[in-house]
């Protein structure tokens, strides 16, 4: 039997879920092995260096760099706040001193004999990493970070916006056809992750944002219009550290699209339980997807959790989604792998598989295509 071996997003009831939770320089962790944890719990901190400014206290004061050193009021290591003087002078007698005030709250880091700078450092940042989802450390790595594992409900998205956000889940539409409108989305949805059906347009999306919605899932959404959210045109897809109240995600892609309906089945099933979503994207080497994660509690476990599946591919049978234009983001199942290469019409001869979209049969290079892993 042929098979075409490509990524895969996942639709999953039950998944084995593990989440890296990691500092970006070593600190502290603050919960232990086989912690339960929610997804605000504080699980590592650490405090990244402050900003430095150079004073040049040579210069301000009309003194050798050599002498710097001398005139400090404090010597090196020491902590200023905004405003207090730094260095002075003896003056002529006592009198005519002069001086240099700390432009920021500070520490003294270096002094040079040979420029004259004083090297000041601002305030270190603090930096807190939570749980993200509501779990168990099932790993610690310490002074670095854990990992959260937990029994979920797992879905990747095709593309997203906006880095991790939680509330509960609202599904907003009666069907996957919907459109998600801007008088769905009311003042109690503050906090929620909303999910809707085909497409949600510009103003839906910025009425959400004034609601302070924490999240949307939706079919499709206008490319064009992202531009207007970010405030530049989006080249390479990578994403996630916008600075954005709603997090959206989408399931199928660009234009008006209804949402896959296992999808949307499995959202609406868990309407009401709390949710933890993810818009960063990366589209180029080291992929990652937007994603929706909903933990299970034990009475929704069916003992069917997916803890590592073997891809075997695409094949005959599969159900894949296409990943570039004109069909972006559409979702068929694979009639054949014909193992023949077939001209397109870029000239170009690739290996194809004849898919089955909505009652249709077409002709798609392999490489356009993502399969959609379903448990």
């Amino acid at each position: 039997m042929a098979h075409s071996y490509t990524p895969g997003l996942k639709v999953l009831h039950e998944a084995k879920v593990h989440k890296d939770r990691i500092l970006p320089l070593k600190g502290e962790v603050v919960v232990k092995l086989n912690d339960a944890v929610k997804p605000d719990d504080i699980v590592a901190r650490t405090h990244l260096p402050g900003t430095v400014q150079m004073v040049n206290v040579g210069n301000l004061l009309n003194i050798d760099p050599s002498d710097v050193e001398a005139v400090m009021c404090k010597p090196i290591g020491s902590s200023y706040t905004k405003g207090e003087m730094i260095a002075e002078t003896k003056g002529f007698f006592g009198l005519f001193k002069s001086n240099v005030l700390a432009p920021i709250d500070c520490t003294c880091e270096a002094v040079s004999a040979i420029t004259g700078q004083v090297v000041l450092r601002d305030a270190p940042i603090p930096v807190e990493v939570d749980a993200y989802i509501r779990g168990t450390v099932s790993k610690v790595y310490p002074e670095e970070g854990v990992v959260i594992e937990a029994d979920a409900v797992f879905i990747q998205g095709i593309f997203g916006i906006g880095g991790e956000s939680r509330g509960e889940l609202a599904v907003v539409t009666e069907t996957r056809e919907d459109e998600l409108t801007e008088d769905m989305i009311k003042p109690e949805h503050a906090g929620k992750v909303l999910v809707g059906g085909s497409f949600l347009s510009l103003k839906a999306y910025q009425k959400a944002l004034r609601m302070k919605v924490a999240g949307i899932v939706v079919g499709g959404f206008n490319y064009f219009d992202l531009e207007e959210i970010l405030g530049y045109t989006l080249g390479v897809a990578i994403t996630g550290s916008e600075d954005l109240v709603t997090s959206l995600v989408l399931t199928e892609g660009y234009g008006e699209i209804r949402m896959g309906s296992r999808t949307f089945d499995l959202l609406k099933q868990h309407h009401g339980k709390f949710t933890s979503i993810n818009g960063a994207t990366q589209i180029r080497a080291g992929v990652i997807r937007p994603e929706i994660v909903i933990p299970l509690d034990n009475a929704d476990l069916k003992g069917s959790t997916n803890v590592s599946q073997v891809n075997e591919g695409i094949q005959a049978g599969s159900l894949v989604r296409v990943i570039r234009a004109p069909y972006f983001g559409r979702i068929g199942t694979v009639i054949s792998l014909p193992p023949e290469l077939q001209k397109m019409e870029s000239e170009t001869m690739v290996r194809v598989a004849e898919i089955n979209i909505d009652d249709e049969v077409m002709t798609i290079p392999r490489a356009n295509l993502e399969m959609v892993e379903t448990d």
